[in-house]
């Protein structure tokens, strides 16, 4: 099931393009027993992210255990838009993520996934990589 809901992420991504170049094009969905409850993709410049995205939708509600599956790590620096990886680790609800793919980012480049650990969640990393390499290398800065 986990490939399938890190697909139905990619899918997600490439609903931002073109709008949120110069962005990468990042898909995220958010899981309760095995049931999608969120998705999102990054939006234009300046507004949301895909993991804020997806997180806006569940507030206010109430869920125990989530899963997130995010295309790319979650950005770990404060921009045009909060920290991604920030916003995550203080959601109590979300217990495990899956990240396709490092963020190459000087400014991330595994940052944004310490900041998840340290919080306590369970990371994990290169679901459905290749799938998802594929379609978001050209846009990563590296």
């Amino acid at each position: 099931m986990d490939e399938i809901f890190m697909l139905a992420a990619l899918t997600q991504s490439r609903k931002a393009m073109p709008e949120c170049l110069p962005n990468p094009p990042v898909g995220c969905v958010i899981v309760d027993a095995q049931e999608i409850v969120a998705q999102g993709y990054t939006r234009i410049p300046g507004k949301h992210h895909a993991e804020a995205d997806a997180l806006q939708q569940i507030q206010g509600k109430a869920f125990n255990l989530l899963k997130m599956y995010v295309t790319l790590e979650p950005c770990s620096f404060h921009g045009r838009t909060p920290s991604c990886a920030l916003a995550i680790a203080e959601d109590r609800r979300i217990h495990e993520i899956y990240v396709s793919i490092l963020d190459p980012d000087p400014r991330n480049n595994g940052q944004g996934l310490d900041i998840l650990r340290i919080a306590g969640k369970t990371v994990n990393v290169g679901l459905c990589a290749n799938e998802v390499n594929a379609f978001l290398s050209q846009y990563l800065r590296k």
